[in-house]
């Protein structure tokens, strides 16, 4: 059961037929979480980074995710990959919580990160940068500081692959239920301070262009 939920939520594409269903999934749930962390900068100080840009980017996450799977080429599980590192990044970062300052940052950054090290034909640093819309030298300096705040674990479990994407099949469940169910508490989340993307896992790690402010 846990491979079919798996390969439906890599494989199956949304209404227009060409993206799949993690990137929309995946864009909705960053998307409450940067709102959510915009909040708490009014009332929280934040540790400003490489990954924060002066102004929020005119483009969506949604628009933006496409744009990456579009031009990237990288295979489908590289993006649940990518949301076990930002999930370890703000783990290991807490005070640098995902907010609509540098969530475009962190993705390609972190699309940039698994597809290295998931796939084996990949494209360099200087394409990502324009897929990006930034600089290359400014896509080597982030690809750095993510892997330092990584702590340079890349390794993903297939258990923790598979729960990530059972995460990413409930937030499919929330799109759909009804807006009073979806202002429930859901454990996902911990509103009062830096949120996480999601609850901590205890992992088996045995086994042109839309320019970013």
């Amino acid at each position: 059961m846990a491979e079919a939920e798996t390969n439906t939520i890599i494989n199956d594409k949304d209404d227009q037929e060409t993206v799949p269903k993690i990137i929309t999934f995946l864009s909705s749930l960053l998307q409450r979480v940067a709102e959510s962390n915009d909040h708490c900068r009014l009332f929280q100080s934040q540790k400003i980074s490489v990954f924060h840009g002066l102004t929020r980017p005119t483009i969506s996450i949604k628009s933006y995710l496409e744009r990456i799977f579009k031009y990237a080429n990288c295979s489908p599980s590289c993006f649940v990959v990518a949301y076990v590192y930002l999930d370890r990044f703000v783990q290991m970062q807490p005070s640098l919580p995902i907010n609509s300052y540098n969530v475009h940052r962190l993705l390609i950054t972190s699309v940039l990160v698994s597809a290295k090290f998931m796939d084996d034909m990949y494209y360099n640093n200087a394409y990502y940068a324009k897929v990006g819309g930034i600089s290359t030298v400014e896509m080597n300096l982030l690809e750095v500081d993510f892997l330092f705040g990584l702590g340079f674990q890349l390794n993903v479990a297939p258990t923790t692959f598979h729960t990530y994407c059972t995460f990413l099949q409930r937030e499919m469940c929330m799109q759909i239920q009804s807006p009073l169910q979806q202002l429930l508490p859901q454990p996902s989340f911990n509103i009062g301070r830096p949120l996480k993307i999601h609850c901590c896992f205890n992992e088996d790690e045995s086994s042109h262009h839309h320019q970013l402010a």
